[in-house]
């Protein structure tokens, strides 16, 4: 394989405006993000990646772009970004922004002219097309709920949009548009950005005939994903861009990739893939509702442990995934992954060591480092998020109570992800000294940075441990390029692998079980370099409920 500057990096998501606020707003900015760079350095993070910070109208959170070229003011100034690119850059560490080119704001000049005209040169730059018989041109459902097509006022034609209607879809089939995005991607990476976290990009290719599908649910539409499933061509718009930005740069991509066709992994993800590296969404997918929400199924321990095994072994043959537990868009993985028993300090430690040593890109989510939890919502006018507030709808017309569907929403809501930060035990837990723009977690108190800081049993002084040890020059490599290899698979509650490299094993074994479990002596231990026990145990291969081990070993 040939090495590339990333592969041996561990990178972290910052959610800008639940991170750190300056300047009493409720809202966090680039300033917070620079003061807490060294603490980011202590974890051992090499690569920061911002949620989005350019100019918007937020009603998807900054994922809806009004201007690519501009920072949002709630963030700072671009003054302030330049300032965090010189600061990362003193400190060997690079930065990556959110790239949301799907589709971009209502707000943005170039669809303000598309509905000035719907004719014009503008229109062109969306999908818009005429209704049928006064109705959309095809029943297809967004992504956040009914239909894809928004009537444009005082014509018979519709635009086009998979997300929400504030978040029009470009069309990627015009030419001027891809020059247009081009240029604005290379104008970032000319000012030292290291690369891109890509959104939603496997939806900029479009069935332009637009057609209906069977129905799915009461409302008689169907899901906007069966279009993106049905269509092919999509590796090369992907090359394409990739062509005309990322290779001139040695730029680092990872790609948001859902409904990717099973063959196509080599060329996302290959020697000379359109991506870096894609995330591994293999466990999320796990509680997919068929409806929604209110009908997602639990997790089961099993199930995520295959599935997590299936990608290592089938990534491997081809190239490096992205491995998280949560991000901006999951609740938090401590809730949802962990049995109820495991959902404390040890648990999250188990949890963040089987993550943080598979094979592939480690991302680590702010706050992921402090094991914070989902937090508890009494109503749902506490949530801020649009695909929350559908959610809710769609339960209560599946005939849920409005508790029933609240608890639905507390337990799948990405408002969980979005709570701020707790830096202190203080007034508004250091995060900010105004009104906190999303309640803080209500466990905030008793968990936060300050707290564990100097603590050495903590998670946070965990974490370093474990970042620490992935990055150590005896076992960067073995982390790095080891071979993934399943262990122990006839053990229920064990989830236990090795990594493998020119004669060295490393094995990761943890305990999900209530109870205590004594693993086969299939390898002889010879140290051990990291656990989450207070004290090491005379037998190592013994596993307490919550306890994971990571040890060099040799066959017996």
């Amino acid at each position: 394989m040939l090495r590339k500057w990333w592969h041996d990096k561990i990178a972290y998501q910052i959610y800008p405006k639940s991170f750190l606020d300056t300047n009493g707003d409720g809202i966090g900015d680039l300033p917070g993000i620079i003061s807490k760079l060294d603490y980011l350095k202590a974890l051992g993070v090499d690569i920061i990646w911002l949620s989005p910070i350019y100019q918007s109208p937020f009603v998807d959170q900054g994922y809806d772009i009004a201007d690519y070229y501009a920072i949002a003011e709630e963030f700072g100034t671009m003054e302030d970004f330049d300032a965090l690119l010189a600061e990362t850059k003193k400190r060997d560490m690079a930065v990556i922004m959110d790239l949301v080119i799907n589709h971009c704001s209502d707000k943005h000049i170039w669809f303000q002219k598309a509905l000035a005209d719907p004719e014009g040169e503008y229109a062109d730059y969306f999908y818009i097309r005429d209704g049928k018989d006064g109705c959309p041109p095809s029943n297809l459902r967004s992504y956040f709920g009914g239909s894809c097509w928004e009537p444009i006022p005082g014509t018979g034609k519709y635009y086009f949009h998979m997300f929400a209607k504030e978040q029009p879809d470009l069309n990627w089939e015009n030419p001027a548009v891809r020059h247009e995005l081009y240029a604005m991607i290379n104008w970032w990476l000319e000012k030292g950005l290291a690369g891109f976290r890509i959104d939603a990009i496997i939806n900029i290719k479009k069935d332009l005939d637009f057609p209906s599908f069977a129905p799915d649910g009461p409302d008689g539409l169907a899901a906007c994903w069966k279009m993106v499933d049905s269509v092919n061509g999509v590796g090369d718009l992907l090359e394409d861009l990739k062509n005309h930005t990322f290779r001139h740069y040695n730029a680092f991509t990872v790609g948001e990739v859902f409904n990717m066709k099973e063959a196509e992994l080599p060329a996302f993800i290959g020697e000379d893939g359109h991506f870096s590296t894609i995330f591994d969404f293999s466990a999320h997918c796990l509680s997919n509702g068929e409806h929604g929400w209110y009908d997602a199924p639990p997790i089961s321990f099993e199930n995520w442990r295959r599935a997590i095994f299936e990608s290592q072994l089938k990534v491997q043959k081809v190239g490096f995934e992205a491995n998280i537990i949560e991000n901006h868009d999951e609740p938090r993985g401590v809730s949802r992954f962990l049995p109820a028993w495991a959902q404390n300090d040890a648990g999250a430690k188990m949890l963040g060591t089987v993550s943080l040593l598979l094979r592939g890109i480690p991302f680590i989510y702010q706050g992921q480092e402090l094991g914070m939890t989902n937090n508890n919502w009494h109503s749902i006018d506490e949530f801020e998020d649009i695909n929350t507030l559908d959610q809710y709808r769609t339960a209560l017309e599946a005939g849920l109570s409005e508790e029933e569907a609240l608890a639905v929403c507390a337990r799948c809501s990405r408002d969980n992800a979005r709570t701020p930060i707790p830096w202190t035990d203080g007034p508004c837990a250091g995060f900010t000294t105004g009104t906190p723009w999303l309640p803080l977690n209500e466990n905030a108190s008793a968990l936060n940075a300050a707290s564990q800081e100097n603590d050495p049993a903590s998670t946070l002084s965990y974490y370093r441990r474990l970042t620490a040890l992935r990055k150590s020059q005896e076992w960067r490599e073995v982390f790095t390029y080891g071979r993934f290899e399943p262990a122990y698979e006839d053990e229920p509650a064990i989830m236990a692998y090795c990594r493998v490299m020119d004669g060295t094993r490393v094995l990761v074994a943890a305990n999900f079980g209530r109870d205590t479990v004594t693993l086969r002596p299939d390898y002889t231990i010879k140290r051990v370099l990291l656990s989450n026990r207070p004290t090491e145990p005379e037998n190592t291969l013994t596993l307490k409920s919550c306890d994971v081990i990571v040890a060099e070993c040799c066959l017996s």
